[in-house]
């Protein structure tokens, strides 16, 4: 379905009440003009690629400076509009966040060198610290290109495809986006892995098979259930996306048995509020057996460092399979789904007022304490000690699979995949990492350097004497923190 600037004020018009339609349709006239002749490779007319970057900024609930930002961000590269004349015609800070939004696309993994690009990369986060919302454009812009990526010869797709994968996947999960990183990745599976991916549809498909056709039966009895307690709550279920399938798969403990996956239909109960989560979790337990070794997962009170909050529980369906039902608030569906786009809703802001050298200087939408490892990511330069080093490590931080573990008080601490105790330590404490004696992974004793794992619970047991800095533990911890404190203590002590 070919989409319209009515579409786009519609979707706005459902989810704001702040919307200048007026204003909005001259942005978009300005920029139907300026792009008029211009194709895409698909064939189509070029504003159509802008309508649907706004279209999907207005479904993610976000303000109008955002949606005309989407409407008018290709026109400095494709039209010879400048800046300056964005300005001129709208006013700073449209202007400034298409400029924002122009930067953040210079990250590109295509024909740059590994400096340049990691350099481009640390420019996007200190933009991102200031205004997020140049960051949520590029990611709307990034999602379009790609549902229409087959327009592209055949030399283009893979390599666009996989730098999705390695730089948008990641971000779009690190700001708690959901929806979005499951689209992206499902949409460039086909085209990085297409031989895994026929393998994942055709093992699949018996199981999509018998868990979807079994999925109605059970909702019904979930809604009955519910309404007989009178806990107000919508029930539905969803299949399992293809890629987070196949990269479950993948696990050694799984080694490719789709036997062992049980959330291949997730069932998702959404209420009114958290405290009825429990309540709901209470119906579901007294006439679903939950399944004793898999246990639950609150991530209510203990939310991923994303934002993310929810109840996951796997019980016995009344066949004897096991299934996955997930159970969270109104709210916190939408923080799942849209995760930052639903903190930066510019009616907050505009609620408590803004001033004028808050939006000249960029600093209106600045991020809160949720993302402070943006801001770590912008100081990275101040904490090098070797530039090759550095620039990996940087990488690794921005941009790889994240878990989170937590400490035996029930903190949480986001980690990259693969980290390990001691890198635990040093992101506890500067110094914890020199006190280990001993290490306890789930109430187990392990070895400083095993890999985590998501939920992990680690205590660190502590010695009264502080430890010489051991060289050997650079060879496996993973956080540019530990190395930096390792190397530091190594410099001082001379070893």
């Amino acid at each position: 379905m070919d989409l319209t600037i009515k579409d786009i004020l519609e979707e706005a018009r459902t989810h704001r009440n702040d919307i200048d339609e007026k204003r909005l349709l001259k942005v978009f006239e300005y920029a139907s003009l300026n792009h008029n002749g211009q194709l895409r490779k698909t064939g189509d007319p070029y504003i159509t690629h802008s309508i649907n970057i706004a279209h999907t900024l207005a479904s993610w609930r976000l303000d109008q400076l955002c949606i005309e930002a989407g409407l008018l961000h290709d026109l400095p590269e494709m039209s010879g509009t400048t800046i300056e004349d964005l300005e001129k015609e709208f006013g700073l800070e449209v202007a400034h966040l298409v400029d924002g939004v122009n930067l953040v696309g210079q990250v590109r993994l295509r024909g740059s060198q590994e400096v340049e690009f990691l350099e481009n990369l640390r420019k996007m986060f200190v933009f991102m610290a200031k205004d997020l919302r140049a960051v949520l454009v590029r990611l709307a812009d990034r999602r379009h290109n790609i549902m229409t990526l087959h327009g592209l010869p055949l030399v283009k797709q893979r390599p666009i495809a996989l730098e999705t994968l390695e730089i948008y996947v990641p971000l779009a999960e690190r700001i708690g986006m959901g929806k979005l990183k499951s689209e992206l990745e499902d949409l460039t599976f086909p085209y990085v892995y297409p031989e895994e991916y026929k393998w994942v549809m055709e093992i699949a498909k018996p199981h999509f098979k018998h868990s979807v056709e079994n999925a109605p039966d059970v909702i019904n009895r979930i809604r009955l259930q519910l309404a007989k307690h009178n806990i107000e709550a919508s029930t539905d279920g969803r299949p399992k996306h293809k890629y987070s399938l196949y990269r479950k798969l993948m696990r050694p403990e799984i080694n490719m048995d789709i036997g062992k996956i049980h959330d291949l239909v997730a069932i998702r109960i959404i209420t009114k509020d958290s405290a009825s989560c429990y309540s709901a979790l209470g119906v579901i337990h007294q006439y679903w057996k939950p399944v004793p070794f898999l246990g639950i997962s609150d991530f209510i009170s203990q939310p991923k460092p994303n934002g993310y909050q929810s109840i996951h529980t796997k019980v016995f369906d009344s066949h004897g399979n096991i299934i996955e039902i997930q159970i969270r608030s109104e709210e916190m569906h939408l923080q799942a789904e849209y995760g930052a786009a639903a903190h930066f809703a510019y009616s907050q802001s505009k609620n408590k007022g803004i001033s004028d050298e808050k939006l000249e200087g960029g600093t209106a939408f600045k991020i809160g304490n949720k993302f402070d490892w943006v801001k770590q990511l912008v100081g990275w330069k101040d904490q090098m000690f070797s530039e090759k080093d550095s620039l990996k490590d940087f990488r690794l931080d921005a941009l790889a699979h994240h878990i989170y573990v937590y400490s035996p008080l029930g903190d949480v601490y986001d980690l990259p995949e693969d980290a390990t105790p001691v890198d635990y330590a040093f992101s506890v404490h500067s110094g914890l990492g020199f006190q280990i004696q001993t290490v306890k992974i789930n109430d187990k004793i392990a070895t400083i350097d095993s890999k985590l794992r998501s939920g992990d619970v680690i205590q660190i047991i502590k010695t009264k004497n502080p430890k010489k800095p051991n060289r050997n533990w650079l060879r496996f911890v993973k956080t540019h923190k530990a190395k930096i404190e390792i190397r530091k203590a190594l410099e001082k002590s001379g070893v």
